[in-house]
């Protein structure tokens, strides 16, 4: 795991000195070492800087910028399997000088061109200058595990691993484009390709671009979309044969991803994902494994036992780190820097404290995200599953009447489901779901904390909704089915600008690489072509990859309900960061800012204050962005 920077300026007002300061914003991403290239032409400046984080050829006969040829490279993440991506090369006649897969990537580029991505198993942004051809082509994985932002004006680019080198740049406009603000209150995150900044936008996941230096137009292009394989048809095998061949991709997927030159980790939670990476290389290692768990006792759900007991029955080398409310609540003023758009995942709090943890003993950290999107985990698809043929026959005044009706009764005046894990937001989107019972509105409707109404209604100007993934439709009638309409969305969606980014900070705030076994491409595209049945059945969710995990761990110690990890966040908004939201989300700065209309978010305010939990989520998204802002918007 790495981080680049790199800058294109054709009106010449860049140098060696504004790409080093870009570059060492992101020394967190790569304290081993750092590069830089600076190329000086008539019409053009180019720089390219790199710093390192060493997993594979610990040498400096790995460092970057690497060259080959006539070409150089910034690179960052692995590609698994360049071990027989190399043996390939060398009977076409290429020779390595290296232990390292950046310089495969530079081979294989030679050899196929854009055509390389297709052989690549792994997880990778990278930029490529080919000085003979005067061009730059540049890619990001199928996934989007690894980030890329680019920025472009006046013949001016700028491309990063994170948004904040751009910062750097002395000719960086950081202009805020309102209609992407008003998409990060809806959803907790910036939905891909867009920015928060006019003029930034993200290379989307499974595209590349090339970019001619005389002619300086990015032309994007897309190579791998998972759409594709919801579009085929269904396997026609039995369970017992798609359970045998996804074991088979789940052992090759995982045992590429502990490839490395340095320790290597799992992130251990107890639930079936992380107990599935684990029990399947415990299985086929010879050597024990090291897990990582975290617990908070004291702020609500804990799932450290679970996982205790899970390593337990498989052996691992079990690391356990218990910390406090107050050290969870000490990293909140850490979020704005790290994630450097607004983001408000509350969970990203214990998953940089748990990548702390693990960087004490490991450099390389497994997690299992990603499951739940490719074998249908969320709460959400049962949700729909089960609701969706009742709401359909309900007449649409019944359900606007039982949501009016709800308006009036708030959530956290409902006995005993009131103290249900995250039953007050599920309450919340519950009136969305009865307003409007289809497919596309259901999964709009859980997706988002603020309605497009409410949004107009919190905005002081008019506001455009973005086009977005979470629009698509793609997956066209003789294809769809409510599950892989679901599932296609998230994983082009939440997984990769709520999930991925959250998991990618975090790692990279510890300076550690993460890695993700569950999305190899190849068990995306298989799982894609699986009868829904096998992975939602009879009302069991992940029914595949359970019954995988039992056979190496006793159905008994895994089949317990699904907790999580509970950020108490409501309660925290009313005692100990009562007096951080009253002044961030006050009347001063909101006034000032001149974003929001400040009646309504007092009026929310005012009744989250009154005990309406449910709007927690709204109060923690507004409060992300305003912290966001002080950081790298006010002055310093």
């Amino acid at each position: 795991m790495c981080g680049f920077a790199a800058l294109l300026d054709y009106s010449k007002n860049s140098d060696l000195a504004i790409l080093q300061e870009m570059t060492r914003t992101l020394h967190h991403r790569g304290p081993d070492g750092e590069g830089f290239d600076f190329v000086q032409k008539n019409h053009f400046c180019l720089g390219l800087g790199h710093k390192r984080l060493s997993i594979l050829d610990l040498s400096d006969a790995g460092k970057q910028p690497m060259q080959h040829q006539q070409y150089t490279i910034i690179f960052n993440g692995e590609i698994y399997n360049f071990e027989e991506i190399n043996a390939e090369l060398v009977k076409l006649g290429h020779q390595f000088s290296t232990h390292s897969d950046t310089e495969t990537v530079l081979h294989a580029y030679e050899r196929w061109g854009s055509k390389c991505l297709e052989k690549f198993i792994g997880m990778f942004a990278f930029v490529i200058y080919d000085e003979k051809q005067q061009e730059i082509f540049a890619a990001r994985d199928r996934a989007g595990v690894k980030p890329f932002f680019i920025y472009e004006k006046n013949g001016l680019f700028l491309f990063a691993s994170e948004l904040k080198a751009f910062h750097k740049h002395p000719h960086f406009e950081k202009e805020i484009d309102t209609d992407a603000l008003a998409a990060f209150i809806q959803y907790g995150n910036i939905p891909s390709p867009h920015s928060i900044f006019k003029q930034v936008r993200k290379l989307g996941a499974g595209e590349y671009f090339n970019l001619s230096l005389k002619d300086p137009v990015i032309k994007q292009h897309k190579y791998w979309n998972i759409y594709d394989y919801y579009k085929k048809p269904k396997k026609d095998i039995s369970f017992a044969q798609a359970k045998e061949e996804t074991k088979r991709l789940l052992t090759s997927a995982f045992q590429y991803r502990m490839r490395s030159d340095v320790p290597v980790g799992i992130f251990l939670s107890g639930g079936y994902d992380s107990a599935a990476v684990a029990s399947i290389l415990q299985k086929n290692n010879n050597s024990q494994l090291q897990t990582f768990t975290i617990g908070v006792p004291d702020i609500g759900l804990n799932e450290a036992p679970y996982a205790k007991e899970v390593a337990n029955y498989l052996g691992t080398s079990h690391h356990e780190f218990q910390c406090t409310a107050d050290e969870a609540l000490e990293l909140i003023s850490k979020l704005p820097y790290h994630y450097d758009e607004p983001f408000a995942d509350s969970s990203a709090l214990p998953t940089m404290l748990v990548s702390k943890m693990a960087s004490e003993k490991v450099t390389v950290a497994l997690s299992a995200d990603g499951g739940d999107e490719i074998f249908a985990g969320y709460n959400r698809y049962d949700y729909l599953l089960k609701m969706l043929p009742k709401l359909e026959k309900l007449p649409r005044f019944a359900g606007k009447t039982m949501a009016s009706i709800m308006n009036l009764v708030p959530a956290n005046s409902i006995p005993v489901l009131k103290h249900k894990y995250n039953f007050h937001n599920r309450y919340e989107k519950m009136k969305g779901i009865l307003k409007n019972p289809d497919a596309e509105s259901i999964m709009l409707s859980l997706s988002q904390q603020f309605t497009d109404n409410q949004v107009q209604q919190l905005m002081q100007k008019r506001v455009n909704t973005l086009d977005t993934l979470y629009s698509s439709q793609a997956l066209q009638k003789e294809y769809f089915s409510p599950l892989a309409y679901m599932q296609a969305i998230d994983f082009n969606t939440y997984m990769l600008d709520d999930i991925l980014t959250k998991v990618d900070r975090a790692t990279m705030f510890a300076s550690i690489e993460g890695r993700e076994p569950l999305l190899d491409h190849r068990i995306a595209e298989y799982a894609a072509q699986l009868p829904d049945d096998f992975k939602y059945h009879k009302g069991v969710k992940k029914h595949i990859l359970r019954e995988i995990v039992h056979d190496y761990i006793p159905r008994e110690m895994m089949e317990r309900p699904k907790q999580g990890f509970a950020i108490p966040i409501a309660e925290w908004m009313w005692n100990e960061l009562k007096e951080h939201v009253n002044h961030f989300i006050s009347q001063e700065k909101i006034t000032q800012q001149g974003f929001f209309n400040w009646s309504t978010i007092e009026k929310l305010k005012r009744n989250f204050y009154a005990g309406k939990k449910e709007l927690d989520f709204k109060m923690w998204y507004l409060l992300m962005f305003q912290m966001w802002y002080e950081e790298w918007m006010e002055a310093k």
